[in-house]
């Protein structure tokens, strides 16, 4: 599995990236955001739902997770494979 990459867009909301799929789309909710607390089930406004491992926030974005760190819980719509 490809890394994902999380940044900043330009209104300030989170951007996931999955380059291997050329999928980028808004952040609509993240489990967990605070400085102390970052990550956790990240929902993503075409429908699909990814995890990433809870941890300190990032000291600056964008932030690049290794496959270890994340995995996908529901197939985004549109979507016909599973990678």
């Amino acid at each position: 599995m490809a890394n994902i990459m999380i940044q900043r867009g330009s209104k300030g909301e989170y951007v996931f990236y999955l380059p291997k799929r050329d999928l980028e789309d808004a952040i609509v909710s993240m489990e967990f955001d605070t400085p102390e607390k970052w990550g956790g089930e990240i929902k993503l406004n075409n429908g699909g739902s990814y995890y990433i491992e809870p941890q300190a926030a990032p000291v600056r974005l964008p932030i690049s997770c290794a496959p270890s760190a994340w995995m996908r819980r529901n197939k985004p719509k549109g979507e016909s494979s599973w990678q």
